[in-house]
């Protein structure tokens, strides 16, 4: 294994969200076998034959070889261009059914969390809270359907859960297959 992991402050634990995982590949960049492999998205119109390691990612190489980003800009409306760059293009992705998209809160990217559940995401009330009101503004309007969908998350669908790097506040929107 190599020296210790690039620190991404939109995504403080990338081994736990299985994002970057321990492997002997060689880095489509840097062509070094640094120990640590990335596992998730990364949109490019150009040929990548293989993965990135961290540190490619965490300086920018891999995207600025590659023409592409690890997440798509969506969602991150309201952010300086600088935190854009660092989200899209120097942060790793996460795994998702759908297209991942990154959460803003005080007017920063917040950091990914996890993939989590129903009982994950009841330990942050205000996570939780925010996911009811946002399901409710996209249409569902009963109340039982919609604790049942919430309760069963983890079963089909799950929620995205952030944590804003400002104020601590987690936040969250769900993922269906």
């Amino acid at each position: 294994m190599s020296a210790s992991l690039p620190f991404f402050r939109y995504h403080p634990d990338p081994l736990a969200s299985g994002s970057i995982r321990a492997a002997a590949d060689t880095c489509a960049c840097c062509k070094r076998n640094m120990g640590w492999i990335y596992t998730a998205t990364f949109y490019t119109a150009h040929a990548v034959n293989g993965r990135f390691c961290p540190w490619c990612i965490a300086d920018g190489s891999a995207a600025e070889r590659f023409a592409g980003e690890f997440t798509d800009s969506y969602g991150l409306d309201g952010v300086s261009e600088d935190v854009l760059y660092e989200v899209t293009r120097r942060t790793p992705g996460f795994h998702a059914w759908q297209d991942p998209h990154w959460l803003v809160h005080c007017q920063d990217a917040a950091a990914f969390v996890a993939e989590v559940g129903y009982t994950e995401l009841a330990a942050h009330l205000e996570a939780l809270d925010q996911l009811r009101t946002d399901m409710r503004l996209d249409g569902w309007h009963d109340e039982i359907q919609l604790e049942h969908f919430l309760t069963h998350l983890g079963e089909g669908a799950t929620a995205m859960l952030f944590r804003c790097t400002v104020c601590g506040a987690h936040l969250a929107y769900v993922d269906a297959s």
